[in-house]
């Protein structure tokens, strides 16, 4: 008698529905290191998001929350335990960095994890867009970078857009400028790109939607 694992692996391979396919990749047992750290990184996020709520900072709070969905994200879409765990590692730093306001008291910290996240997200948000359909499965090199690039820099505007009104409607010790919004895009940017070649280099099975066996 196949297990209850196999039945919802054998269902996402049979062209179950999309909504289906998320949730039986949500729901398998972590078999490898990789997704288990990257299920304890889960764990701290939703611990940052109570530590939000506990100290009374409904700001803090919810910048944890968001990135607590960023945290789930890559479980719903079956990516491999170590992407998993990278884009889980990087959210964490990001939003640590900016709860414990080390983007002010240590700016040296901004590029590199804007370099990181907008390349981790960038990613994560073509293999969305892959599992959902909007965007063919397979393509060219130029095609591939292209689309991670764009996407980056989407991620990017959209970033400083959000510190835009966040200084202008929530917090004005948010940190905004011209300097400050050209250096994030540009670095934002440069990461995305970069994390479209090391995708191409690693191949889909490594970093795409793998229904069964994902690991």
């Amino acid at each position: 008698m196949r297990s209850v694992r196999q039945r919802r692996e054998d269902g996402a391979a049979d062209g179950a529905p999309l909504r289906d396919r998320l949730v039986a990749a949500f729901l398998r047992t972590p078999d490898s290191p990789a997704l288990m750290a990257a299920d304890a990184l889960r764990i701290i996020g939703l611990l940052s998001v109570a530590t939000g709520v506990a100290i009374g900072e409904p700001v803090t709070a919810a910048m944890f929350a968001l990135t607590l969905v960023g945290l789930v994200a890559p479980r719903f879409l079956g990516v491999r335990g170590g992407f998993d765990a990278i884009v889980g590692a990087t959210l964490l730093v990001a939003a640590w960095c900016s709860a414990l306001e080390l983007y002010i008291t240590v700016p040296i910290v901004d590029l590199p994890v804007h370099f990181a996240l907008n390349g981790a997200l960038a990613a994560l948000a073509v293999l969305a867009l892959r599992t959902a359909g909007v965007v063919p499965a397979k393509g060219g090199r130029a095609l591939e970078t292209l689309l991670v690039g764009t996407v980056g820099v989407t991620l990017g505007v959209l970033w400083e857009f959000g510190e835009w009104a966040g200084h202008t409607w929530v917090d004005p010790e948010i940190l905004v400028g011209y300097d400050d919004t050209i250096g994030d895009l540009l670095v934002g940017g440069l990461g995305a790109f970069a994390a479209a070649l090391l995708m191409r280099w690693a191949g889909a099975r490594q970093w795409g939607p793998l229904w069964p066996g994902a690991r």
